[in-house]
């Protein structure tokens, strides 16, 4: 029998309570290390979208088909994430629990939904962070030439480069899953080097980019020579999925809200205040590029990215140093990718959702970390990545179909959300924190921005989904790949429904109408 959502959170006037008897209301018990702060739930989200990694990988993909004029497919795409964003903070104010996506999906949609939210965000995490890790290629053969330690062409497409990339991505995983496994507070305080590092970097790459200027900021009127056949509109659609695939992430403080001191004030805030900043910082990097260009016409924009523009204006100490703070970036956004999925791991287990539950939902009482999700995702990363070396364009269709599972486990999220308000929901009058204070609240806007958050999720998944040969066969040398995107989902559902827990219930069974 399907389960459904669990009682509300302590209405207005209530005594607030510490984070462990928090945690009590939801039927389980404080096992996970609570020592996260403000900074620490930050990072987890910013750290996830890395723009600092992800512009430097995508930058290309969006100039080279709708030109400068790409560049206002970052604030609608933006637009349309922080609407899901205020629906996710509204929830993770009442729902404080590791597994953010699962938890809220399940809580608003009942078992079913909430494990299909959880299957995708699984799968998706897993490629993704072999994606993440796979980037050190493309950053640490240009530090030193040492780096490329297989063959002699660093080139993701060529082998020794697909095979180096591979080596250098699990090395990178292998450590990544050590220190998932050693603590949260080791965990967190690497990844607070590491963002604060990432966030001097993308300051120095504006500025940088900015002092060097060859052209004003309306250059991002300028279409390119792009819009062929169809029409610009369709090129500029095309390249909107360069800043889809790279706005994502941002709910992970959700993820580590079991383990972030009063989270439901702290998870709600920073879960805007990633994606806000990174937009920022991301759009600013674009118009800085844009405007630094030695070239908008020679082609080399489109093929090189960022690294173009920076080799053209940086010496080479600088530019080196700059690379330096990419792989420190490309390390904390593993990092942070890995240790969201293990927490949605352990929360899925912990209700017995897994094969293999009690071994996955066991938590380390000296560490206070779930270790086998973390060894288990730092494995099946390296096994993804090993498809690099046999294909590297099935390797790019695999990190493109990933962002689609994201996309759909976030509208397993927004469209049971908004059948729940449509029969009142939330219910009761309003809430507070531990410290008494007001929970974020959509208020009377929440069912029009709910609105609109599905609107723009169903958009976005067909806008995602759409055989394109540009994008999931470019080379030409593969036309099948351009349906894999329904192909892959159609699979992961199909797979889904045969590991589906059928018969089993979960710990803590709640009741509809709550």
């Amino acid at each position: 029998m399907l389960t459904a959502p669990a009682a509300p959170p302590r209405a207005s006037g209530g005594t607030g309570v510490d984070d462990t008897g928090d945690l009590g209301e939801f039927g389980y018990e404080q096992q996970l290390h609570r020592s996260l702060g403000k900074f620490a739930s930050f990072a987890a989200g910013f750290s996830f979208v890395s723009i600092l990694t992800t512009i430097f990988q995508l930058f290309g993909l969006g100039f080279g088909f709708a030109g400068p004029a790409f560049f206002w497919t970052w604030p609608v795409v933006f637009a349309g994430q922080f609407i899901v964003a205020l629906n996710f903070a509204e929830l993770a104010a009442r729902y404080p629990i590791s597994g953010a996506i699962y938890q809220w999906s399940r809580r608003m949609g009942g078992e079913v939904v909430g494990w299909f939210a959880g299957w995708f965000m699984i799968l998706a995490q897993m490629v993704t962070a072999s994606a993440a890790a796979i980037a050190l290629q493309v950053v640490l053969p240009n530090v030193w030439s040492g780096f490329q330690i297989i063959g002699d062409d660093s080139t993701l497409t060529s082998a020794s480069g697909a095979a180096n990339a591979v080596l250098l991505g699990s090395v990178l995983l292998v450590l990544t899953t050590f220190i998932n496994c050693i603590g949260v507070n080791w965990m967190s305080r690497i990844n607070n080097i590491g963002v604060t590092c990432e966030i001097v970097g993308v300051i120095a790459v504006i500025g940088m980019f900015l002092t060097h200027a060859r052209r004003g900021p309306d250059v991002v009127f300028d279409t390119g020579t792009a819009g062929a056949s169809p029409g610009y509109g369709w090129a500029w659609i095309v390249s909107g999925l360069m800043a889809a695939y790279v706005m994502v992430g941002f709910g992970s403080a959700g993820e580590l809200a079991e383990e972030t001191r009063n989270p439901r004030r702290v998870a709600p805030r920073t879960i805007r205040l990633a994606l806000s900043v990174s937009a920022l910082g991301g759009g600013l990097m674009i118009i800085g590029a844009l405007m630094a260009a030695p070239s908008l016409t020679d082609g080399r924009l489109a093929a090189e990215g960022l690294p173009y523009v920076l080799s053209s204006i940086l010496s080479s100490p600088w530019g080196t140093l700059l690379l330096v703070d990419v792989a420190i970036a490309v390390f904390v956004c593993t990092l942070a990718i890995q240790t969201a999925a293990s927490r949605l791991v352990f929360s899925m287990a912990r209700d017995g959702r897994l094969p293999a539950s009690q071994i996955l939902s066991t938590v380390n009482t000296r560490t206070g970390t779930p270790i086998a999700p973390s060894v288990l995702i730092g494995l099946v990363c390296i096994g993804i990545l090993a498809v690099n070396v046999g294909n590297s364009a099935i390797f790019a269709t695999l990190s493109s179909v990933c962002i689609i599972l994201i996309y759909l486990a976030y509208l397993m999220v927004t469209v049971p959300l908004l059948l729940r308000r449509l029969k009142g929901w939330p219910h009761g009058g309003p809430q507070v924190d531990a410290d008494g204070r007001k929970l974020f609240s959509l208020g009377r806007i929440g069912l029009p921005v709910n609105i609109l958050a599905v609107g723009y999720g169903a958009l976005m998944v067909v806008n995602l989904s759409w055989p394109r040969a540009e994008i999931f066969d470019p080379s030409g040398d593969y036309p099948l790949l351009r349906w894999a995107a329904p192909v892959t989902v159609a699979a992961v559902v199909a797979l889904g429904v045969a590991c589906f827990p059928r018969g089993r219930t979960t710990p803590n069974p709640v009741t509809i109408g709550a």
